[in-house]
């Protein structure tokens, strides 16, 4: 496997270790490694266990459908169970379409747009991912709001070149684009949080729902990690604005791999073989990855969302007091936390950029050797479970305290 793993996050080279933890199995808010180690997991497969692993209801339902068969290829009743939840959750989402992946949610999303408004240009913003789609895997040059260029060899510059890379939570990147090129959709996560957690600014989405309305163009929200995390509707609930497209992932498949997107319903009336935008594939609407994402968000009712609002405030509070008044910031939204290293609160991709990476690598090194198992990433959120408790968070902000030592010793 390049670089040993099938993710190159996985590898821990950004902080600094020589090998990946191999995992052996799962426990609730514990991950075991093949050497018998545990650890306090705050990736939690990196957003999808939001009930934590190996949780028995879970288990049960996805040992009930293996046993009545892995694949089908034909519709199951257990995707329309799970399109009826997720339509009564989202107000914004009438119809939705099943997936395999982040990735292949955005792509088919930003297609349908692009159907919908004959238009081709993209507006997205910097730190922001959105899977590894050619087009989006476009980085920005210098300047207010620039033409993307390939952020990978084997990008080619047409397909970045329909990406506009604007700065999040800066309304005049964003006039700037929309108003040089009318663009099929601007493409946002509610709350970014592949830079490390950067909630929007006050009346930030309200502005870029307007700007969408007036540009004629699709406003699309990836909520692939925030989607059922941090409420019962996603970011879209919390903020109070409604997208027109709404990419689901993550907790969705509740640790199967499962993805949608989803909007109103003439939109989506023209996705195949309803209408003429083509997308397709084998595996989506899997009977396994089905029962569980619908055995997890039966979980996920109004008290669950109060007792993680409880333990990410626990765990943000505790960490900001571990730092102490070292140069750090602790950004959170309900479910996620990010400790920046920085000695300025973080508002977008060049505050999180300037963040302190061997730091970070520093004091993940010192937190795994506590038995503490972070983001081997600066950019990427800690995710909170209602299988963590106080104990578990305790112990963390403990193992902080001297991991913040070492970082800056």
């Amino acid at each position: 496997m390049p670089g040993g793993v099938n993710s190159p996050v996985r590898a821990m080279r950004s902080i600094g270790r020589e090998h990946p933890i191999f995992a052996a199995r799962g426990e609730g808010a514990e991950l075991v490694d093949v050497d018998g180690n545990r650890y306090i997991d705050w990736v939690c497969s990196w957003g999808p266990l939001i009930l934590g692993h190996a949780h028995p209801r879970v288990v049960a339902a996805v040992r009930e459908a293996a046993e009545r068969g892995t694949s089908y290829g034909t519709p199951t009743g257990g995707e329309v169970e799970l399109a009826a939840e997720v339509v009564e959750r989202f107000r914004s989402v009438d119809m939705m379409r099943m997936v395999n992946s982040g990735t292949e949610a955005s792509m088919s999303a930003v297609r349908l747009a692009r159907a919908a408004t004959g238009r081709d240009m993209i507006v997205k913003f910097a730190g922001a991912y959105h899977g590894h789609v050619d087009g989006l895997l476009a980085e920005s040059g210098s300047g207010l709001a620039t033409q993307g260029i390939p952020a990978s060899p084997g990008v080619t510059r047409a397909q970045a070149a329909d990406t506009m890379v604007v700065r999040w939570n800066d309304r005049e990147s964003v006039d700037a684009a929309v108003d040089e090129h009318a663009p099929a959709a601007i493409l946002a996560e509610p709350v970014p949080a592949n830079m490390g957690v950067v909630p929007p600014d006050d009346g930030f989405l309200e502005f870029l729902r307007e700007r969408a309305d007036t540009a004629g163009a699709m406003l699309i929200l990836d909520e692939v990690i925030s989607g059922f995390r941090v409420a019962r509707g996603g970011a879209q609930e919390i903020y109070g604005v409604d997208a027109d497209l709404t990419i689901m992932g993550k907790v969705l498949g509740g640790g199967l791999p499962a993805a949608a997107y989803g909007g109103r319903r003439e939109l989506m009336d023209r996705v195949a073989p309803a209408g003429d935008t083509y997308q397709a594939g084998t595996l989506s609407g899997n009977p396994l990855a089905v029962a569980a994402g619908l055995a997890t968000l039966r979980e996920l009712e109004e008290p669950a969302y109060e007792r993680l609002d409880a333990l990410t405030d626990r765990l943000s509070a505790g960490l900001r007091d571990a730092a102490g008044e070292r140069p750090v910031q602790v950004a959170s939204v309900r479910g996620l936390v990010t400790p920046f290293f920085s000695a300025a609160p973080v508002k977008d991709f060049d505050g999180a950029s300037a963040t302190d990476p061997e730091a970070y690598g520093r004091f993940c090194r010192a937190l795994l050797d506590r038995g503490i198992y972070p983001p081997a990433s600066r950019f990427e959120a800690w995710f909170v479970s209602l299988a963590h408790d106080e104990a578990a968070i305790d112990r963390t902000v403990a193992a902080a305290a001297e991991a913040f030592d070492a970082a800056f010793a």
